[in-house]
């Protein structure tokens, strides 16, 4: 059988699901809502992609490296709901029922995390990144794709190499050279004020990416607009900088071991156990698709 590992987005997951959904309540009060969207999500994905390998992403609260190399970094967002934070151990605790590791490293977000998952596994299976925003897109190759939502929660898409220039005009690994220009307010990355997205893609179009960008400037070769030149370089630190902050780590030093990552291996009673206390009982009637696993 063909290997297919799912890779977890997790609190971009969660984000999306509380969202999208209505506030959903257990009998003891608790907020289940956006966990009973992610376990959705993740049933559906599992189905549609036949995945059996699975390994979950978390984000910690602590500050990481970006934040050192730019204090601002994420600085706009609003605090992430209570309703969201308290749902995160109850995630953690159903995923470890299904016996799906979880990896969380403090100062990397889980796209680092991901990312050097993802690009350790692309040896062995087919790799899809479940999440719910599009920030692993720069990851996408003949072996890597993103598993992700559409308009709505049961709306999913499925983002190749192809799907990515469709969208964006430029290539996946181009993605980070895109951001770095047209910026991503999400991450309070400006990139270079004045520049926008279409013409960020025709730049990257033209010059391939930011350094032969900036190289062909500093030696006057670029046929760029005067009013688009004197942008780029007055604000070329700021440009490296957003590189930087947009560009995923994929070396992290994490106990990744794919075989560990091998789904099926879990007590169905166990699991059962965990959605009906949860209320989750129409989850627990499609718990069967997985006994294919």
């Amino acid at each position: 059988m063909e290997k297919r590992l799912i890779i977890i987005d997790s609190n971009a997951l969660l984000h999306r699901a509380f969202h999208a959904l209505p506030p959903l309540t257990n009998k003891k009060g608790e907020a289940t809502g956006a966990v009973y969207g992610f376990l959705l999500i993740l049933f559906k994905a599992i189905k549609d992609l036949n995945a059996n390998y699975i390994v979950a992403c978390f984000d910690l609260p602590q500050p990481t490296f970006r934040h050192e190399k730019f204090k601002e970094y994420k600085a706009q967002r609003p605090k992430t709901p209570s309703g969201i934070v308290s749902q995160i151990p109850i995630t953690k605790d159903i995923l470890e029922s299904f016996k799906i590791p979880i990896f969380t490293k403090a100062g990397f977000e889980a796209d680092d995390l991901i990312a050097t998952i993802a690009k350790k596994a692309e040896k062995e299976s087919e790799v899809y990144i479940l999440s719910g925003d599009l920030d692993n897109l720069q990851l996408v190759n003949d072996k890597i794709k993103v598993y992700t939502l559409g308009k709505g929660i049961k709306d999913t898409v499925v983002y190749d190499k192809e799907r990515v220039i469709s969208r964006f005009g430029v290539t996946p690994e181009q993605m980070i050279d895109f951001k770095a220009l047209a910026g991503d307010t999400a991450d309070n990355i400006s990139g270079v004020p004045g520049i926008g997205k279409k013409t960020a893609a025709e730049l990257i179009q033209s010059f391939n990416n930011l350094k032969n960008l900036y190289s062909e400037i500093d030696q006057g070769m670029a046929n760029i607009k005067p009013r688009i030149k004197d942008l780029l370089i007055d604000h070329k630190k700021t440009a490296l900088l957003s590189l930087e902050l947009v560009e995923m780590k994929k070396d992290v030093d994490i106990d990744f071991i794919f075989e560990n990552c091998k789904f099926g291996k879990f007590d169905l009673r166990e699991v059962e156990e965990k959605m009906k206390a949860l209320d989750f009982n129409t989850l627990v009637n499609r718990l069967s698709l997985f006994l294919s696993h």
